[in-house]
């Protein structure tokens, strides 16, 4: 699926068969992700090698966060959004190849040496991440395998965030498939020679098949003949201007650089302006945005690592337990945060045309659907958190032990989930203009410290659950700090109406778990307890979206059904929309968004 050419923005429509085509994929991703985590517990259980393994695999996590998921898709999304726009302006040459010459070559070099780095200083890394671990010298030896990840996962961030900007959701959609595709294959086949350091080879060979999932596709944007360069304009070829004409989907040249691109609208249409704004581009992505957004995914991660440092004293297994109760806590807020990786883009899109408006209604819909599908997941995690455990992992040497200290870990890990939704979903309001803001930092290292802080003496006293509880603390508070600071920014969300919004849906979230464990209690066969117990979560949730008055603002629905709730709709409705006013051909506001109060037809 890719975004129709022509100018047209990108309709509701498109975006929602996005979606559908994204969340597909990320569930088939999230599946094998299960499949490759219950090899990994069945194959090598949950002990001293397995927390082995771990450790290195804290590699490819921080890698991941960094290049993939935050830093990368932060910076790239809205840089090529400008030289796409710039393109579109009609400007000469192509900007989007002289983005990606002044770029990418960078990007190699200095982390392909900070691989190199890795793989040689491995001894070093593993006895700062995990002194007390029983078996460093396992753990040296799986981290020069996954430390070529630095490498191969800057190539996949990179891919995924120029297709992205070009309106291609499908090849970045599959790396996860491919990632775990390649770990579960390198298992099989290398168990019995290598032990867990096969699942290590296997996060190497899941990074190469993630590159080669999206560079054909990528290559074929980039020799894609961009649009001939427009003459001047004269009173006799009139040309429709502002950002939502026909003929610039992406914003006028001059609104684009009103957010940061280099040059203006009346320079940029020059003779080689192309070829100077790519060095411009290239020059404050290295040093002006990176530093910022970098500083913010490393405070995010690091998370992760202060977890491994205070679990490696403990007794075997406990680094285990974490990772296998955070890989499937985490699993709705993958899924919630689909609609954001979707949007993005727009949101970036809708800035670089100066339509801050657009923007703030986009990010808003998608933090309260976002909200709905985490705490849903919660809710369910909660109430069964056993029963899933037993059905997904106690098999092999995963033993019931095992299987009560991850279902603890997990339903603490839960409780963090909301805010690890909000920080991921808000942080795009910070970075989608291209203006260097340390407030996420800082608002991350707040939550960071807070970790470190409550996770030493929980760990002394509750120990993997201490962790957990300690994780979730620090990550809502920087969650609560991003949410009260983003009406500040370049997308003016309204902090307090949407805070109150999240409040009402953790408290049907609350119930809802409530619910759920009752059923799951009742019933004996894991599968049937689960199912029934996230059947109730959901029907729990349904009653309260039918029955609030700010169910239309959190889920799109008819407007029949709303003018039935609403007696006032007529009045509402009076005002048209940009989309309905609009002349016929010309785009409809980016994303096909509505207002929020409204329905839609």
């Amino acid at each position: 699926m890719r975004e129709r050419r022509g100018g047209a923005s990108p309709g509701r429509g498109f975006l929602a068969k996005a979606a559908a085509v994204t969340a597909g994929l990320t569930a088939v991703g999230a599946l094998l992700g299960l499949v490759r985590d219950q090899i990994l517990a069945g194959y090598f259980g949950a002990g001293a090698e397995t927390d082995a393994f771990l450790v290195a695999w804290t590699v490819p996590e921080f890698a991941s966060t960094l290049l993939v998921e935050d830093a990368m898709a932060l910076i790239m999304v809205p840089a090529f959004s400008r030289a796409l726009a710039r393109r579109s302006g009609g400007t000469l040459g192509d900007p989007v190849r002289a983005l990606v010459r002044g770029t990418l070559p960078r990007i190699v070099l200095v982390l392909g040496v900070a691989a190199a780095l890795l793989i040689t200083g491995a001894p070093l890394l593993v006895s700062a991440l995990a002194p007390g671990l029983p078996d460093p010298a396992l753990a040296v030896d799986c981290t020069r395998l996954t430390g070529t990840c630095v490498l191969t996962f800057s190539l996949v961030g990179y891919c995924s965030a120029a297709l992205r900007a070009h309106g291609r959701f499908i090849p970045p959609a599959m790396i996860y498939v491919a990632y775990n595709v390649g770990i579960i294959g390198t298992v099989l086949v290398l168990r019995e020679p290598w032990g867990v350091r096969s699942a290590a080879a296997g996060v190497a060979v899941g990074g190469v098949l993630m590159v080669l999932v999206q560079a054909p596709s990528l290559l074929r944007e980039l020799r894609t003949r961009p649009a001939p360069p427009r003459t001047p304009e004269s009173p006799e070829s009139p040309r429709t201007s502002g950002p939502s004409g026909p003929s610039d989907s992406f914003g006028s040249v001059g609104s684009v650089g009103s957010v940061g691109s280099s040059g203006s609208s009346g320079s940029s249409g020059s003779s080689g302006s192309s070829g100077s704004s790519g060095g411009a581009d290239a020059r404050i992505l290295l040093f002006g945005l990176v530093a910022p957004v970098v500083a913010f995914s490393l405070c995010r991660q690091s998370q992760t690592l202060i977890e491994r440092f205070l679990a490696s004293p403990l007794p075997a297994g406990a680094i285990s337990h974490l990772n296998y109760a955070q890989k499937v806590a985490q699993m709705p807020m993958i899924l919630s945060l689909m609609l954001c990786t979707v949007s993005f883009p727009t949101v970036a899109r809708a800035l670089a045309a100066g339509d801050a408006e657009k923007a703030r209604r986009q990010v808003e819909r998608d933090l309260l659907l976002a909200a709905v599908v985490v705490l849903v997941g919660a809710s369910t995690v909660i109430a069964a958190a056993p029963r899933i455990v037993e059905l997904l992992f106690e098999r092999g040497k995963f033993e019931s032990s095992d299987t009560a200290s991850t279902a603890a870990v997990m339903r603490v890990y839960a409780l963090g989930l909301l805010g690890q939704t909000m920080v991921g979903a808000l942080v795009r309001c910070y970075f989608s203009a291209a203006r260097p803001l340390w407030y996420p930092a800082a608002a991350m290292g707040a939550g960071l410290a807070t970790t470190a802080a409550a996770g030493v003496p929980a760990a002394e006293h509750w120990g993997a659950v201490g962790i957990a509880a300690a994780n979730a603390l620090g990550i809502t508070l920087s969650a609560v700090l991003l949410l009260r600071g983003a009406h500040r920014q370049a997308v003016p969300v309204r902090a307090g109406r949407l805070g109150g919004r999240l409040l009402r849906l953790a408290a049907a979230g609350a119930w809802a778990t409530g619910a759920g464990w009752l059923a799951s209690v009742a019933i004996g066969p894991a599968f049937l307890a689960v199912t029934v117990a996230g059947l109730v979560v959901v029907g729990v949730f349904v009653v309260f979206l039918g029955c609030v008055p700010e169910a239309p603002e959190i889920l799109p629905l008819p407007r029949t059904t709303y003018r039935r709730r609403n007696p006032d709709a007529r009045r509402h409705r009076a005002a048209p929309n940009a989309a309905e006013t609009a002349p016929v051909g010309e785009a409809a506001p980016v994303g096909g968004d509505v207002p929020l109060d409204r329905g839609h037809h």
